[in-house]
């Protein structure tokens, strides 16, 4: 009886690494392919993907260069995934007509569920993106642009993007580097991080810090459900509310500036020579200003209207619980 025992346990352990090898090889079943196509001007590029990351990076001006990772998310009632993969890479998602290409459209639901398709393309500097992945990172290097980027759960980097930007995360977090144009990024809980931005600044985020610096005119609206927020080197009309952080803005009034937080405090650094409204309230912390005010109606410590210079843009500072410091550069 103890042998019959024995060989019946062996028996079942056998069975269960088989099973589990099966499950693993299948696990991990990949597939790839490649593809060049030939473009003659600025091209116009779409890339999708339900699962997967996105790099795009600039190449020759004549060609678009598709590098294509397939891999199979599997478990055990993921079906027969290899011959799916196979079918993939003998008839890859890529549509071309003329520049205009579109990567990554595919009707059939099921021949690409549970499976992630990453894709690495090198293409011209001219090219405009529109890049969309349900789960995975994007990163886009070196391209003349415009860029509209959006991810459902991954984090999204950009450098030296040539014109405006457009970029979306569901939950994870933005990184700019040198955009020469317009930037709008929004994420539901992440930090976005930008510097280097030539143009208006529209930046979101639920849960997250958000530090921008400009490097061109512009107006700038930053909103955070509970982070800190920072922007620099700014010249235009500022926005910014926080509903619990701090603020700290550095730049010229060439616009009104509204800056509110329900809990933190405020800085605002401006040029020595300003020229503007000023309009603080704290309910619960002190002002501290480094330029001569001019004051209008009653002040006291927690509430301050005046005037610096001749006057000029409003600048609207509040905090419900905050210091706030007007200091000069």
């Amino acid at each position: 009886m103890r042998r019959k025992l024995q060989f019946a346990s062996a028996a079942l352990a056998l069975l269960v690494l088989s099973a589990v090898g099966a499950v693993s090889a299948r696990a991990a079943a990949t597939g790839h392919f490649d593809r060049t196509l030939s473009v003659n001007g600025p091209v116009d590029l779409n890339v999708s993907t339900g699962a997967g990351n996105i790099t795009i990076h600039p190449g020759n001006a004549n060609q678009v260069q598709i590098h294509a990772t397939i891999r199979a998310n599997n478990g055990w009632f993921s079906g027969d995934s290899e011959k799916r993969i196979q079918y993939v890479e003998q008839h890859p998602p890529i549509q071309q007509n003329g520049n205009s290409i579109v990567i990554g459209h595919e009707n059939d639901r099921e021949l690409l569920r549970n499976i992630s398709i990453s894709y690495d393309i090198t293409a011209p500097a001219e090219t405009h993106v529109h890049s969309a992945t349900g789960s995975g990172d994007q990163t886009v290097d070196g391209l003349r642009g415009p860029v509209d980027a959006t991810t459902g759960s991954g984090d999204l980097r950009m450098t030296n993007i040539g014109a405006g930007v457009t970029a979306r995360s569901g939950s994870d977090g933005i990184t700019l580097d040198v955009v020469k144009g317009n930037l709008r990024a929004a994420t539901g809980s992440g930090n976005i991080r930008a510097q280097g931005v030539a143009g208006g600044i529209t930046a979101s985020s639920g849960s997250g810090d958000v530090t921008l610096t400009q490097s061109g005119a512009g107006d700038v609206e930053v909103t955070t459900g509970s982070g800190t927020v920072e922007v620099n080197g700014v010249n235009g009309a500022v926005s910014i509310g926080t509903g619990s952080g701090s603020i700290r803005a550095e730049g010229t009034p060439a616009g009104d500036w509204r800056l509110h937080t329900g809990s933190g405090d405020l800085i605002v650094i401006l040029p020595q020579k300003s020229s503007f409204e000023l309009h603080a309230h704290t309910s619960s912390g002190s002002i501290h200003s480094a330029f001569q005010i001019t004051t209008e109606g009653t002040i006291s410590a927690h509430d301050f209207h005046g005037r610096v210079g001749a006057g000029g843009p409003v600048v609207n500072l509040r905090t419900s619980s905050g210091t706030i410091r007007i200091q000069s550069d």
